[in-house]
Order: structure tokens, then C-alpha cells, then sequence
């Protein structure tokens, strides 16, 4: 049992996130050289690309877990983005021993600080798992695993968020529930969401880039009309989805 949690805190006032003159290099060839990406403040960018080409590793950088790349990372204005990132990769990572609460608030454990049970509670109930708070991820379907993982990446109530495909081993209408949940709960904070999902990307992003190219470069941002979460079945959001395959079957003969 767990006691009646007090809702989350809201994020802190996100900042923007400046890449400068990134270069990383793999097996002497260069991923990218010389990349500049701004992300705006409190807003979701999407990113998509061949296989490949980086973008996973671009997350690396911002996280600071690409220690041999060169170039800045910083918030904009010049200070570093150390203790103000969260990361939520394509698997859950869940651990198999711990219920659900103890999942999402692992990451408190392995700081040894106190683990706040009745908020991660709470973040789950607002994820449609209230009544789940005692099973293990064993007992979960795939989507409820992915909204665990979602819970946990809040939990961490960080400004900036890197997401790395969260939701593309989900089926069709699973994905389309946790899209929607995730514009909802990810509003105000600064997110940069890799997708191979064109339409993914234009429901959920403020702006959407294409990286193409060995050394890698960004296309000029599409902006998708209106605020995310978008309708699917929208007629200008498809018609900016055909344009958008168009850019990444350029991308991927580049």
C-alpha cells in the first residue's frame, strides 16, 4: 500500500539546447563534423534519418555520454546541461525483481536518496497503471511497459528529455495511446525525439529535421501546423508526411 501521493512538480523553466561544431568520429570516419543544432525551449523536436547516420549517437553527445566527440554543448546561454537531462531509450530497461513503483523510482536508489514511493505511485496512476503498482514487469504487456518506462523518465523531472524510438516495437494503436500521452506529460520541457516514423514525428513535433550524409547534415526544420498531439488522419498532416518521405528518400541516397 502506498500512501496518497501529492501531484509531481511541474519541470523547472526548460531551457533551449545549443549543439556547436559537433564532430564525432568511429572507426576514422567521421559520423558528423562541424554540426550545429539548436532545440528550442519547452518544445518537442523530431529527428529521423537513415540507419546509421547518427542520430542515436547526437543523443550521446547532449547526454554527455560521447566522451571522445568535440564540440559545446550548452543551454543556449552558455552554462552546461549536466544534472537537467533525462533519457528514455527504445527498451524499457525495467528491472525483472522490482514492482512498478520500485522501477520508476530507481534512479532516486541509485543516488540513495529517498525513493519518493507516493509520486512514482502517483505518476503511474496518471499512466493508467494505479491498479498495477505491485506487479512485476513479467505480468506487463508491451505498452504498459513503455508507460512504466515513461513514468520513470518523468520521475526524474528533468528539463530536458532524449527519447531514442520509445514507441516503435508497439503496435499501431498502443503507439498512437502512448504518443498522446506523451505530448501531454512532456509539455513545457525541452525533448528531442529520434523516430524512423514520419508520421510520428509530425504528430508530436514542433519541428521536425532530417539528418542525412556521412559526415551527417541537418536539413532546414519542416514545422508541422498546430500543437502536438495532432490528428493522424488530418489531410495537411498527411500531405506533410508525403513531403517528408520525399526528404528522408533523399536522405537515405545521400
Amino acid at each position: 500500500m502506498y500512501d496518497s501521493p501529492p501531484l509531481a512538480p511541474s519541470p523547472t523553466t526548460a531551457p533551449g539546447v545549443a549543439i556547436e561544431g559537433a564532430r564525432l568520429v568511429y572507426g576514422g570516419v567521421p559520423l558528423f563534423d562541424g554540426l550545429d543544432l539548436h532545440l528550442p525551449a519547452g518544445r518537442i523536436t523530431a529527428l529521423l534519418g537513415p540507419s546509421g547516420v547518427g542520430k542515436s549517437s547526437l543523443l550521446r553527445l547532449i547526454a554527455g555520454l560521447e566522451h571522445g566527440a568535440a564540440g559545446q554543448v550548452h543551454d543556449g546561454a552558455g552554462a552546461p546541461l549536466a544534472g537537467r537531462v533525462a533519457y528514455m531509450a527504445q527498451q524499457d530497461l525495467l528491472m525483472p525483481w522490482l514492482d512498478l513503483v520500485g522501477n520508476v523510482a530507481i534512479g532516486a536508489r541509485l543516488r540513495r536518496a529517498r525513493p519518493e514511493s507516493a509520486r512514482a505511485a502517483r505518476l503511474l496512476g496518471e499512466l493508467g497503471l494505479g491498479d498495477r503498482l505491485s506487479a512485476r514487469p513479467a505480468a506487463l504487456s508491451g505498452g504498459m511497459r513503455q508507460r512504466v518506462a515513461l513514468a520513470r523518465t518523468l520521475f526524474e523531472d528533468r528539463p530536458v528529455v532524449l527519447m531514442d524510438e520509445p514507441f516503435s516495437a508497439l503496435d499501431a494503436i498502443t503507439r498512437h495511446e502512448l504518443q498522446a500521452l506523451a505530448a501531454e506529460k512532456l509539455a513545457g520541457r525541452t525533448v528531442l525525439l529520434v523516430t524512423h516514423d514520419p508520421l510520428e514525428a509530425l504528430r508530436l513535433g514542433h519541428a521536425v529535421q532530417v539528418m542525412a550524409g556521412r559526415p551527417a547534415r541537418l536539413e532546414p526544420a519542416l514545422v508541422p501546423p498546430g500543437a502536438p498531439p495532432r490528428d493522424p488522419g488530418d489531410p495537411e498532416l498527411l500531405r506533410r508526411q508525403a513531403e517528408l518521405l520525399a526528404r528522408l528518400a533523399r536522405a537515405r541516397a545521400a
